[in-house]
């Protein structure tokens, strides 16, 4: 009983303490007026670590929320104000590098920052990206999963020799999963492709627990799954327009075709892309594209 009663008040302090180190933290940025929002970090990581004294973890925590709930805000306010699709650099995250850092050396053993970074980063700055995942190896060198990210960004780089190394250099470590090495040699041989792209995410998606980075994968497999179904489509329309002289007029012309091909077609003919909006015909009926309201990525 004494022993739960002085953990319940260790916990009330220590809540206590991460509120009071938050407000400090906080003062010590210079006031803005609303309408510039998005104000840099004044703090240093250096200088935060010192307020936050015993309690970089808690610190580290805040940040990272407050990472989460950037990102979050910004996609909020763009579907406020805009119907299409967006990508991150629409968004204008750029202090989302900052907060991830302020995070990571509150707590340099705290994984999530390093992985969400991973994921999101290379579509702003990916110099940012790779610091960041080096520096959560230097700091967590037993952690294969930092380096599975790290050869994620190479590969969106589309440097697949340094992928290829980084994959290999972590399957070398204690409880690395076997295809590790195994995703090490498809790098050299096709990392270019989709196959190879739809295992990455695969393996990224079974070896994260962070909700942020499982959502990434799943509309990057969405990107995928559309580009395989839009090919599969122009074939079809390419074919129409050989037989007949003429582009399509309507997708009831060729929706049995598009059946066939195994694609979901709705009541008019239209086929549906990954995330079950009709696709568009374009270019008078000679292509296909996205709809603005599709929740498939555009890039």
């Amino acid at each position: 009983m004494i022993k739960s009663i002085s953990l319940g008040i260790a916990l009330i302090i220590s809540l206590a303490v991460s509120v009071v180190l938050v407000r400090a933290i906080d003062s010590r940025r210079i006031k803005t007026q609303p309408q510039f929002g998005d104000e840099p970090l004044y703090v240093s990581p250096t200088t935060a670590k010192h307020l936050s004294l015993a309690f970089n973890g808690l610190a580290a925590d805040w940040y990272w929320m407050r990472s989460l709930q950037y990102v979050g805000g910004k996609i909020v306010s763009f579907e406020d104000t805009h119907t299409e699709s967006f990508t991150l650099s629409d968004l204008d995250v750029h202090l989302l590098p900052s907060l991830l850092r302020m995070s990571t050396a509150l707590d340099p053993k705290f994984l999530p920052p390093y992985e969400y970074g991973a994921m999101l980063l290379p579509e702003l700055n990916s110099d940012e990206a790779i610091a960041l995942v080096n520096s959560g190896i230097a700091n967590n060198p037993s952690s294969w999963r930092l380096y599975q990210h790290l050869g994620y960004i190479y590969w969106r780089l589309g440097d697949y020799d340094k992928a290829s190394a980084t994959y290999a250099a972590g399957a070398t470590l204690p409880g690395a999963p076997a295809w590790m090495a195994a995703m090490g040699a498809r790098m050299k041989a096709d990392g270019g492709s989709r196959d190879a792209a739809r295992e990455m995410y695969r393996h990224l998606d079974e070896s994260s627990n962070d909700k942020s980075v499982k959502e990434m994968v799943e509309r990057q497999l969405m990107r995928l799954d559309d580009l395989d179904e839009r090919e599969a489509i122009r074939n079809v329309l390419t074919g129409y327009k050989e037989k007949n002289g003429r582009c399509l007029a309507s997708w009831r012309d060729i929706a049995n075709e598009l059946r066939a091909l195994r694609l979901t077609v709705d009541a008019s003919g239209a086929p549906l892309d990954p995330s079950s909006t009709p696709y568009e015909l374009i270019k008078n009926g000679c292509d296909v594209g996205l709809d603005i309201n599709t929740k498939v990525p555009f890039k």
